[in-house]
């Protein structure tokens, strides 16, 4: 039987789930990937080893119910996210993000936990350079993304020896969601002076540390949280 992994959030294209999706099905696993609207499943790229399916990491019955409906897991990559700079210093646009970020992941990890516990499995959980940093225009997004670390740390030392549980934070990554800061030619040369790679980094750049992470080769590291983001936390 092949091993499975589970990847939220991943049923677009021009995201880091899907390329996570395309990077473990390399490996020989199956993969599932999920959408949280029929409009993002449907959009899913046809893979023979790729299998799109819906669920709102925000409904504790469906998160239940979609792990419990399957009989390996080996990886999960929670990559499910929300932003949105127009509605987070609004209660219920701060809730939203908060709930789809982190309060989704922490379902995710529950449901799973059996399942990745039998196989002796590993989580990867998507944080952010704003997992380091503030954020004015994302407040929710940026103090979601800094919990996660604190979850991954937590689970890590609570789920020890059964299931490892790491988490990656992506920089500056081209994806459809983060379109918009590459659009800005003033702002994204600066951020481009800042980078000592020199360039932005594309979703498969995240993909091997995730695979990797999720690895024997992996398999004394848990607990830490691996900046993917072309050294930007290091100029300071």
């Amino acid at each position: 039987m092949k091993p499975t992994a589970v990847i939220t959030g991943a049923a677009r294209p021009d995201g880091i789930g899907w390329a996570t999706a395309l990077a473990f099905a390399a490996k020989g696993y199956e993969v599932l990937v999920t959408g949280g609207s029929e409009a993002e499943v449907a959009g899913a790229k046809a893979h023979p080893a790729i299998t799109a399916q819906l669920l709102d990491v925000r409904d504790d019955a469906a998160v239940r119910g979609f792990f419990g409906r399957l009989d390996r897991l080996d990886a999960l990559v929670n990559c499910a996210g929300a932003a949105d700079p127009q509605g987070e210093y609004t209660s219920e646009g701060f809730s939203r993000v908060v709930d789809i970020n982190l309060t989704g992941t922490h379902r995710c990890c529950l449901a799973a936990k059996d399942l990745l516990a039998k196989a002796h499995g590993a989580i990867v959980n998507v944080g952010s350079i704003y997992s380091t940093f503030g954020s004015a225009a994302t407040p929710a997004y940026s103090a979601s993304k800094g919990a996660i670390v604190q979850l991954t740390r937590s689970l890590a030392i609570a789920w020890g020896p059964d299931i490892r549980v790491n988490a990656v934070a992506p920089g500056w990554i081209q994806t459809g969601m983060a379109a918009p800061v590459f659009e800005n030619r003033e702002w994204a040369g600066k951020l481009i002076e800042r980078l000592p790679l020199g360039r932005f980094g594309v979703p498969a750049d995240l993909a091997d540390p995730i695979v990797f992470l999720c690895s024997p080769e992996a398999r004394y590291v848990s607990g830490v949280l691996l900046p993917v983001d072309g050294g930007y936390i290091v100029q300071g």
